[in-house]
């Protein structure tokens, strides 16, 4: 029992070391702050700044010898950045669906919990709400890995003059809730995604069963929990599950084991380089024989590693598309402002969305 008594206080003694090295990060901060606002001499603030809270997060976690978990430097120094960065401002964050959607969740893991979040009623609504300046940032899934594009997003993206600032990867983990057994499913609700995200599964272990598309994951698991006969099972997150006391059935029922989905952080200024970054453009070429292929010729030509391309009508004339187009490295870097360029003399429109830490 000595030992142990000796090890607690070994602990109790670290812990306030800790403390004290936190609130001395406080103080620096705050006088960062002070430098702030004396540069912007009058101007906004930015007290979110994407590249260097990437650039912290990798550079802590490329230094960590362990045994503390690697998994666990990113939310807990989350956490310490987002408490920090509270003291300059509270970021007010709007994003898309239900509190304790999985989007909730990728606004989460971004901001911390030091952020005044209000969720929005529709993606066109959180893009209103930053323009109007009712929101400081706005989040929005952009694409998932089993279902693809969210070409909602894609649609908003193209019409906006706000700049996409941040991307965020959240591995998507669907349970399956409900109060009593599968045997008495009767019922599975969900958002029409994890529906499709889960559908193999489905169709082996719940053959013949209602397949219900609601609003939102949390509504779901609202109505699971509700459900005392245990007719009714919900697909949803871990988050909603917690929020709602809805039991967990069974764990991990998405069809492929790397299910992600990705999300942008919207706002009115661009983010500075981070050393590891992406860019995002919509372009349109003009319609003649061999377009495609000439627009994906300055990528190569410029030795830029092109990561995503989806296509979306134009809405303006009948079969012209526009292209939304990912790419490694920052639009003030020098090789990507001439294939920038390059790309504005053969297409027809470009617009850069924005360029952002990669996640």
């Amino acid at each position: 029992m000595e030992e142990l008594s000796g090890l607690r206080k070994r602990i109790d003694a670290l812990d306030d070391r800790i403390l004290e090295a936190l609130n001395e990060r406080a103080k620096v901060v705050q006088k960062v702050y002070e430098v702030k606002v004396r540069e912007a001499k009058g101007g906004k603030v930015q007290a979110f700044v994407p590249s260097r809270e990437a650039s912290i997060l990798r550079r802590l976690a490329g230094k960590n010898a362990g045994p503390f978990p690697g998994e666990g430097i990113a939310p807990v120094f989350r956490e310490v950045i987002s408490a920090c960065r509270s003291l300059e401002q509270l970021p007010r964050v709007a994003y898309f669906g239900a509190p304790w959607s999985n989007t909730h969740e990728a606004a989460l893991n971004c901001f911390g919990s030091r952020a005044e979040f209000n969720s929005g009623a529709g993606i066109p609504g959180v893009f209103e709400d930053v323009e109007r300046n009712r929101a400081d940032y706005g989040v929005v899934p952009v694409e998932n890995s089993t279902e693809g594009a969210i070409v909602h997003t894609l649609d908003v993206l193209a019409g906006t003059d706000l700049k996409v600032c941040a991307e965020i990867s959240l591995p998507i983990r669907n349970l399956l809730l409900g109060r009593r057994t599968l045997k008495e499913i009767r019922t599975v609700v969900s958002h029409p995604q994890p529906l499709a995200q889960c559908r193999v599964w489905l169709a082996r272990h719940l053959p013949g069963v209602k397949l219900l598309a609601v609003d939102s994951t949390p509504l779901a698991a609202q109505r699971a929990a509700k459900d005392r006969s245990g007719a009714v099972a919900a697909i949803a997150s871990e988050l909603a599950a917690r929020k709602y006391g809805a039991p967990v059935l069974v764990r991990d029922i998405q069809d492929r084991g790397d299910n992600a989905t990705r999300f942008f952080v919207v706002g009115r200024t661009l983010a500075r380089p981070s050393g590891k970054d992406k860019t995002s453009v919509v372009v349109s070429v003009r319609d003649k024989v061999g377009a495609l292929a000439g627009l994906l010729k300055p990528f190569e030509r410029h030795r830029v590693n092109l990561t995503s391309i989806e296509s979306r009508p134009s809405k303006k004339r009948a079969w012209e598309y526009y292209f939304f187009v990912d790419f490694h490295g920052h639009q003030d870097d020098p090789r990507i402002q001439r294939l920038l360029k390059d790309l504005a003399r053969s297409s027809a429109h470009l617009k850069v969305l924005g360029s952002y830490p990669a996640a």
